[in-house]
């Protein structure tokens, strides 16, 4: 099993009817705190419950996945760009939550 490095959690991201079943990925642990994430915990729960071992298992397709990693990463350089240039003005941009997942 590959080490996973310090501030980053492995996820396995899959459908039991995909082709090719679950896919391992490694995310920031801040991932973690997203509101899109989160909703994606919880669906995680209630599908699986709490399991100690190996990755956590997120049950959505790899395509949803990777557009919901992408949107993530998207805000998190847009925000990160936005707060050094606008170091005086405290301006919040609400992320859509209207995000939904056909397999999720």
């Amino acid at each position: 099993m590959n080490k996973v490095k310090k501030g980053w959690l492995a996820v396995e991201v899959g459908l039991e009817e995909e082709d090719g079943g679950f896919q391992r990925f490694t995310i920031p642990i801040a991932y973690l705190y997203h509101p899109l994430l989160r909703r994606l915990l919880e669906k995680a729960h209630e599908v699986y419950g709490y399991h100690t071992t190996g990755p956590l298992r997120l049950p959505c397709s790899i395509d949803d996945f990777l557009h919901l990693r992408w949107r993530i990463e998207k805000e998190s350089s847009t925000n990160h760009h936005y707060r050094q240039h606008h170091q005086h003005q405290h301006h919040h941009h609400p992320l859509s939550t209207s995000l939904s997942f056909h397999s999720c």
